[in-house]
């Protein structure tokens, strides 16, 4: 029926803000997970960047549903090779927000 829908789609209510959460685990080898609240639909880039400011790798670029979303870094580069150790940034975009957070990779 219409109201167990209704009840069913509250459970898990969307998120009502933005939100780029801190890597985990943080430092991190061989991988991290990265969360992100999006409280509506729209273009969704996640990009990893080096210390010096250059993109490492693109890791979400497309149209992302509103919700809770994870994304994993395995400390590759656009290319395929590994990254060396260090303190990496990762930064989401979309049309109303940008935020950047630093993470630390231990080799």
């Amino acid at each position: 029926t219409t109201l167990e829908w209704m009840v069913a789609e509250n459970r898990h209510p969307l998120p009502n803000s933005f939100t780029l959460h801190q890597n985990y685990p943080n430092p991190f080898n061989p991988i991290t997970t990265i969360r992100y609240d999006l409280p509506q639909e729209g273009h969704v880039l996640l990009t990893i960047y080096d210390i010096l400011g250059r993109e490492v790798v693109q890791l979400v670029n497309q149209r992302m549903s509103a919700g809770y979303h994870t994304s994993t870094w395995d400390t590759k580069n656009a290319f395929g090779s590994s990254m060396s150790g260090g303190i990496y940034f990762y930064q989401i975009q979309t049309r109303e927000y940008t935020k950047t957070n630093k993470m630390v990779l231990l080799k």
